[in-house]
């Protein structure tokens, strides 16, 4: 880890959240629309109490909390801090109002900047600045994860108004000649995957440790699966197959009536995809997006080809430059095809499904404490999706990061990478 980390870098990351809520009316900021999203101005609250509760509380001596009782509020689902207000009633929240949790994350952003001014001048042990610094880093990544959060939950909530509210202004995307899909092949072997513990760059403890996985020859597509494409396997009757669907994923279909992925909708006999912009003409040569596990599966057998596993991702992602891009598009664009030996759409377009469980690395060790439940304790039941999608932030992302959903999960950006042998 670095074992440094500066006031400019604190501010950055922090001011992206607030610059994130420019374009909401103060009507918006309540919205929570299912009990797995959460209101935008909860994302603003929770993140400082990030910081508050596990640097400034822990660790600073005479450091004065702001509100008693935000502990219970802002909780996520850390057991060890104490108990939790319900997720499902966030948006119930009315107060604190937006004023006071701005204040809030003001009064905090005061006393972690002077925390690290003091560190700065050497007023810290090493043992003690190891582990703010640890710690820091961890609440400015966790930040990111929130601020990509914060982009889904509300495209969801504003998704149930019939009038469609745009987030932002009109998109600006160049013209980009599409390319047909195209197959780079690996010739696999014993490779290596994850991060070794006490590496110099961040990562999640989920990442680690490095180990050893046998490939067999493989195959992944360059880019994602398209709008277009995906049509075929509508058109072709796929949802009323059962053929190509996994037995728990063709019971997600009947039991929610799914026909098309998510934000599709028809409109006076027009294809029309829901997105940030607003209601837009759908484009067939943009990549799918807001698939579930199960519909990523499905549309693999259906195509002849399979969903990669995360080994397979990752060591292939290893063999492309690594690319980072602002905050953000807002929506996947389509596939820029510069040199035909690289994979494109890896980090900037849709996070890429996975056949692989979220299950720990063979030597995973849960850290001690509350922070041991950042990631442990989520490895059932859920699958692991690699890459990035068009609301991450930037350098937030690594071929190493395993996120990680439900397979029954449609709200984040998520689409589809086949694979084949």
């Amino acid at each position: 880890m670095n074992s440094q980390i500066s006031i400019e870098t604190y501010r950055t990351v922090r001011s992206q959240s607030v610059q994130a809520c420019e374009f909401l009316e103060i009507e918006d900021y309540g919205l929570q629309a299912a009990a797995f999203v959460s209101p935008p101005k909860w994302h603003l609250a929770h993140t400082t109490w990030f910081f508050e509760t596990f640097i400034l509380k822990s660790l600073v001596p005479g450091y004065r909390v702001y509100n008693d009782s935000y502990e219970l509020l802002f909780n996520s689902y850390y057991n060890a801090i104490g108990e939790q207000y319900p997720r499902p009633q966030r948006g119930l929240l009315s107060r604190p109002t937006i004023t006071e949790i701005m204040s809030y994350r003001k009064h905090v952003d005061d006393a972690m900047t002077q925390l690290l001014s003091d560190a700065e001048k050497g007023a810290w042990k090493t043992v003690e600045w190891e582990t703010i610094v640890q710690r820091t880093n961890l609440g400015l990544e966790h930040e990111k994860q929130h601020q990509e959060l914060f982009y889904t939950d509300l495209k969801y909530s504003f998704s149930f108004n019939p009038l469609y509210p745009a987030y932002a202004g009109e998109e600006v995307t160049g013209k980009v000649n599409p390319h047909s899909q195209q197959w780079e092949n690996y010739s696999g072997g014993l490779v290596e995957i994850g991060v070794e513990n006490g590496s110099a760059h961040f990562y999640y403890d989920n990442e680690t440790p490095r180990h050893k996985v046998f490939l067999q020859p493989f195959s992944l597509s360059t880019r994602l699966v398209t709008n277009g494409e995906f049509q075929k396997f509508i058109d072709d009757g796929a949802y009323q197959k059962p053929q190509y669907w996994l037995s728990d994923g063709w019971a997600a279909v009947q039991k929610n009536n799914w026909t098309q992925p998510l934000y599709w909708r028809d409109v006076e006999g027009k294809p029309m995809e829901f997105t940030l912009y607003g209601l837009r003409a759908r484009q067939a040569d943009q990549p799918v997006c807001h698939i579930s596990g199960y519909e990523a599966d499905a549309y693999a057998n259906w195509a002849n080809a399979r969903l990669p596993t995360e080994a397979e991702w990752e060591f292939a992602a290893n063999q492309n430059k690594l690319t980072t891009s602002a905050l953000s598009t807002l929506h996947p664009l389509v596939a820029k095809h510069d040199n035909e030996h690289e994979l494109t759409q890896l980090y900037d377009s849709c996070w890429q499904w996975t056949a692989s469980a979220y299950r720990a690395y063979p030597g995973f060790q849960v850290a001690d404490g509350a922070i041991g439940e950042y990631n442990g304790k989520f490895m059932c039941n859920q699958w692991v999706l690699r890459g990035g999608s068009c609301v991450s932030s930037a350098n937030h992302l690594r071929p190493s990061y395993r996120n990680f959903f439900y397979p029954e999960d449609r709200w984040q950006f998520s689409g589809i990478r086949l694979a084949k042998k």
